[in-house]
């Protein structure tokens, strides 16, 4: 198989080069078209919902693709398969954009965008409170106000079911550098929210959690088996560092009761799979390279979690 990275268009600047994803990548060979309860998987109740809506001010402006869905200062895009009816509910794959990346820089990339039609479902990428993500031991962290990141995800997802037919039962997090870090925290706090979770190049900032507040879910990580931006071991950045991919995995081996793991190989990817006695899955998955991404693998991933036991 073909892998056709996505690698930075400028070089990364500012106080957090460790999170690269700074810049959308862009394909070598582009197309030319454009704590609550299981399903409760998502299903939160709707008093919940209406409270995040009101807390974050939402307008009924249309958005989309190429518009931004406000909420209160922030926003998100969405995108929803090619030919939707309008009505058929769909999956969702929540896209945490890089360090100084934008929802529109994910809408723009043209793999992505074709890869998550591919699988029929919604792409929706959401804007970070700063340049970065407030993440835990995020660099700088103690200079800025607090944000409830997790928050501000379930209120996207409240705000994209009110104006468009998702299955909130069948939602997949994931995210590229800084916000593979995002989805691993979002695993962490809110794992019993979503179907799984793919996070690609980025963990937690150190030190990785002892444990996670939320039950436990299926989980696919990608990595370059080369990447010296957000190397496998992590690397100091600032007044922090990132954590290691081994500690973050064992975290969620002991968190889910995952098993030995056992070598898998699919195309370029060189996994390590896990199972536990729930079927759910925790996988991680090496690909040659640095720090970038083939979005042709998170189908891969994808599949893993939705024919794990949970789904």
């Amino acid at each position: 198989m073909a892998v056709r990275l996505y690698r930075e268009e400028q070089a990364l600047v500012m106080e957090n080069p460790g999170c690269a994803g700074a810049v959308m990548r862009r394909s070598l060979s582009l197309p030319k078209r454009p704590n609550w309860h299981r399903k409760q998987r998502f299903a939160a109740p709707l008093g919940v919902l209406a409270a995040l809506l009101a807390t974050f001010a939402l307008p009924a402006a249309a958005c989309g693709p190429e518009s931004n869905c406000g909420i209160g200062e922030r926003h998100y895009r969405i995108r929803m398969p090619a030919g939707h009816d309008g009505k058929t509910p769909v999956p969702v794959l929540l896209f945490a954009h890089g360090y100084t990346a934008t929802p529109a820089a994910v809408m723009a990339n043209a793999g992505l965008a074709r890869t998550i039609d591919g699988l029929g479902a919604a792409l929706i990428a959401p804007k970070s409170a700063y340049k970065g993500w407030a993440l835990a031991n995020a660099p700088r962290a103690a200079t800025r106000p607090a944000v409830d990141e997790p928050a501000f995800i379930d209120a996207v997802l409240a705000d994209a079911a009110s104006r468009f037919s998702l299955d909130l039962g069948r939602v997949v997090a994931s995210g590229f550098s800084s916000g593979g870090m995002m989805a691993w925290t979002l695993a962490c706090q809110g794992g019993d929210r979503y179907a799984g979770f793919i996070p690609i190049a980025g963990t937690f900032w150190a030190p990785v959690p002892s444990d996670c507040p939320a039950r436990p879910a299926s989980l696919v990580h990608l990595h370059g088996d080369a990447d010296q931006t957000v190397p496998l071991d992590g690397r100091a950045i600032a007044d922090t560092r990132q954590g290691r991919v081994a500690d973050a995995l064992s975290l969620f081996a002991r968190h889910g009761g995952f098993g030995l793991p056992e070598p898998v190989r699919n195309g370029h990817l060189r996994c390590q799979k896990r199972t536990n006695a729930a079927g759910q899955v925790l996988a991680f998955c090496l690909y040659p390279g640095g720090h970038g991404f083939a979005p042709e693998d998170i189908p891969y991933a994808w599949g893993l979690i939705m024919g794990s036991g949970r789904n």
